[in-house]
């Protein structure tokens, strides 16, 4: 699909009709300063929102509201007449739409999908309202705190990496001949998230999406976030001593780091292919 790349003054039909389409049949994405973020719109603990309206181990909102907008499902927080019930904590991909974000050379590129904006199909009645330029868009969503911990967990996404490559290629289990760890690698990177949840298992689904962090601050939040799963890995694979330890180690973190990627919207396929390349580089067999 053809994607209509944005400057921060292009003028667009951004103001919200508040008529609820974009909250029907829609895939949101988390990741865990989000789903801490709604939770606390919600008044729950994470693990409770996370057990009561996410799937996949938390990386996803649940469509299982109310039909309306062509017959499909309203998001699980999405109120008949009213709106979303948690907006001060939605997440940044509700707060960017219509529009996307990439990063491209450490730059950020604003985005929509399509040459026609996505909005007039759903809400055409957005052409009558006051247009915004993206930045004032952009401004008004409050997305700058989101946008940095999505950045966050993107940098978290490859430390975590990091040590799988480590639990391969820093303790003989490369160079004892091991293949059937990066054709796992392969595997993960292309099952369903549910699955990968499953594979990962609750305790790390768990120190992946609702740590026990206490922080108000993104910043702070993100970085001992880091520190624990860190901590984590080194207190449960600090001492293997056999090859088959080491190869289920460096499986299972590598599975966290993909089911990270996912829930950044990376795509965990593409993720798992550049990783098996660069253990190639360095002596991996498969």
């Amino acid at each position: 699909m053809f994607t209509t790349k944005l400057d921060a003054t292009d003028i667009l039909p951004l103001t919200c009709s508040r008529t609820g389409t974009c909250c029907h049949g829609k895939q949101v994405l988390l990741n865990p300063w989000e789903l801490r973020s709604l939770a606390f719109a919600k008044n729950l603990k994470p693990a409770e929102f996370r057990d009561q309206y996410c799937e996949s181990g938390g990386i996803r909102l649940r469509f299982d509201g109310k039909a309306g907008w062509k017959d499909q499902s309203s998001c699980s927080q999405y109120i008949d007449n009213f709106g979303c019930s948690v907006h001060s904590g939605r997440p940044l991909s509700c707060r960017l739409y219509p529009l996307g974000r990439q990063i491209q050379n450490e730059k950020v590129q604003y985005v929509f999908q399509g040459e026609k904006f996505p909005c007039v199909d759903g809400c055409p009645i957005v052409l009558e309202l006051p247009q915004l330029s993206v930045g004032q868009y952009l401004e008004g969503q409050q997305t700058d705190i989101f946008e940095k911990a999505q950045d966050a967990y993107l940098e978290i996404m490859q430390q975590i990496a990091d040590i799988a490559f480590m639990l391969l290629l820093e303790t003989g289990l490369a160079e004892s001949g091991d293949k059937s760890t990066l054709q796992l690698w392969r595997k993960m990177g292309s099952e369903q998230p549910q699955h990968l949840a499953f594979r990962i298992g609750s305790e790390w689904m768990d120190y992946l999406m609702v740590p026990q962090i206490h922080s108000e601050d993104q910043a702070d939040f993100t970085q001992k976030h880091l520190t624990f799963l860190q901590s984590k890995a080194q207190e449960q694979f600090g001492i293997l001593s056999t090859m088959d330890q080491l190869h289920e180690a460096s499986v299972l973190i590598m599975g966290v780091a993909l089911q990270m990627a996912r829930s950044i919207g990376a795509n965990p396929q593409d993720m798992a292919e550049l990783w098996i390349e660069t253990a190639k580089k360095h002596g991996a067999g498969e």
